[in-house]
């Protein structure tokens, strides 16, 4: 194990960097009183990711490249083994056999650590591998989590097996879980809630800013009681376990009322159940909150004073769109107009609007609302989601005689929203003369005010955006600190781009041309895809470059 290797020469033989940049991080390092590794500067300065570093490393030194989440580790087996001596080393014992106990290791050439492993653990000879350190570090995240849930789970146990066991029982320990999960996913201000059941054991997970994070790790003895109890909370049919189920509940958490938008599907270990947060004192965002740039904002603004025609919301879900979709409406609500919207589920009440809920159990969908909606004379229209022909056909002669519609579609890009309504069956010229605009739109993670610095991004990836960069661009991440959850990120800002229909690309709709043609007229007509404003908000610190390409295609 212990060679003595040239790392910057082994990179530079396999063109992975040059011999000016090992120059200037051998530069960098002198600068660092030799505080640095070379292999963290190379990382740093955006010359090479980990996991080249670590498959380089793993070539040169005959050692085995290791995916930790390819292979079943027992965890179990970590607690016969000083595991605060492991973690320092970054390191973490995965498999024991008659001839080894199997190792990974984040940084093989750190010498020191591997000594201090030897002499630890000394029942067996060691075979090392390496793995990736944020890979190790997330499955000790793992063993804490496990370690927290265990009383309350041995809790559960108990009542489960006891004799007067009751589902309903508002005071059990399954409830005082759920409670549990709610509560932890509230405080660490999720949007969603995922149970979900593996071979072993279930994973309850959080979307925090977009991206799921583990908060619990439950044995499967516990998990038919959970699922059924709260099936029981939505209104769902418990013994039902092949089809899948949404409902709804209400809780009090915390002094505060929240609902909770409930949905399982059968999967192959058993029924995985999401739950959407919905706070009912939630505060509704203002256009200018919103975090548009001021170009686009303009653009927004100028298409929701139009006097009549339909204007979508598109993108993924989850993307902010029904957020959008209330700052417009509170900014454009008065005494003089009458707007009705039309949602599944009314996620928030708004003052001077008439709200309708839909309710496809007694054939009261968005088509069916929508058709008895026109009849209440309104002036603006709301329609949640344009799910199909039907809808959309009503949604387009409404904004054909006069009314004002928004409504959301399912699309990658806004050019995309016109081919996605000629697919639904919208005839072209339709589409030409009802369309006013499409707003497309993602959210990216702010970088953590506390722990924001430099950064320098890899460069094949400032290669694939030259075109939209200027020169010597700067950039910023987060290094991760108690207050974002050590993630770097804090929050969530929209980045969008909005694409405005001219008598030029009305034309051009109603002529049936495809998106590639339609996307050039757009440009030409002032139109600019999302990156650049990803890209802008990457450039004034908002965001990273990273997040940004995470998205957004490039």
């Amino acid at each position: 194990m212990h060679k003595n290797l040239r790392i910057g020469d082994i990179l530079i033989e396999e063109g992975l960097i040059t011999k000016n940049q090992l120059l200037d991080a051998l530069a960098i390092q002198k600068q660092s009183n030799y505080d640095k590794k070379l292999g963290e500067i190379f990382i740093s300065e955006g010359l090479i990711s980990e996991k080249e570093l670590a498959l380089v490393l793993a070539d040169q030194l005959d050692m085995e490249f290791l995916d930790l989440y390819s292979v079943e580790i027992n965890l179990n087996l970590l607690k016969n083994y000083p595991i605060q001596i492991l973690r320092n080393a970054d390191s973490i014992i995965f498999k024991e056999d008659e001839d080894f106990i199997h190792v990974a290791i984040a940084d093989p050439l750190n010498y020191d650590a591997l000594e201090i492993l030897e002499r630890s653990i000394v029942i067996k000879p060691i075979k090392f591998y390496i793995a990736l350190k944020n890979d190790i570090r997330h499955i000790y995240e793992r063993l804490e989590i496990i370690e927290t849930a265990k009383a309350l789970m041995n809790q559960v146990k108990q009542e489960i097996s006891s004799s007067d066991f009751k589902l309903d029982n508002e005071q059990s320990a399954i409830m005082l879980l759920i409670e549990q999960i709610l509560k932890s996913s509230i405080i660490n201000n999720a949007s969603d809630i995922h149970i979900e059941p593996g071979i072993s054991d279930v994973s309850v997970r959080n979307r925090v800013d977009g991206v799921l994070r583990e908060i619990f790790v439950l044995d499967m003895d516990v998990y038919n009681a959970l699922v059924s109890r709260i099936k029981i909370l939505g209104n769902l049919d418990i013994s039902e376990k092949r089809r899948s189920q949404d409902g709804r509940f209400s809780m009090q958490i915390n002094s505060r009322d929240y609902d909770f938008r409930l949905s399982t599907a059968p999967t192959l270990h058993g029924e995985s159940i999401v739950m959407r947060i919905l706070d009912q004192q939630k505060i509704l965002l203002t256009l200018n909150e919103l975090g548009m740039s001021e170009k686009n904002l303009q653009k927004f603004q100028t298409l929701l004073h139009a006097p009549y025609g339909i204007v979508f919301v598109t993108g993924p879900t989850g993307s902010g769109k029904t957020t959008t979709l209330y700052a417009a409406l509170n900014d454009i609500k008065d005494i003089e107009n009458k707007i009705i919207t039309i949602e599944d589920p009314i996620e928030y009440q708004l003052p001077l609007v008439q709200q309708i809920q839909t309710n496809d159990k007694i054939n009261y969908g968005f088509s069916d609302v929508l058709r008895s909606v026109l009849r209440q004379d309104p002036d603006i229209i709301m329609v949640g989601e344009t799910r199909d022909k039907e809808t959309l056909t009503t949604a387009v002669g409404a904004s054909l005689t006069g009314h004002l519609v928004f409504s959301t579609l399912h699309t990658n890009d806004a050019p995309s929203a016109i081919t996605r309504m000629v697919q639904m069956g919208l005839q072209s010229y339709l589409i030409a003369d009802s369309l006013v605009g499409v707003v497309t739109q993602r959210l990216v993670r702010k970088i953590c005010p506390y722990c924001k610095c430099e950064h320098k991004p890899q460069l094949t990836l400032l290669d694939k955006l030259q075109a939209y960069l200027p020169q010597n661009p700067s950039f910023h991440t987060g290094k991760g600190c108690a207050k974002c959850g050590f993630t770097g990120y804090l929050g969530r800002v929209m980045i969008c781009e909005i694409l405005q229909i001219d008598a030029n690309l009305s034309n051009q709709i109603s002529l049936g041309k495809n998106r590639y043609e339609i996307n050039e007229a757009a440009i030409k007509s002032g139109y600019e895809p999302m990156i650049v404003d990803g890209i802008a908000k990457a450039l004034e610190g908002i965001t990273t470059i990273e997040e940004v390409t995470r998205v957004v295609k490039i």
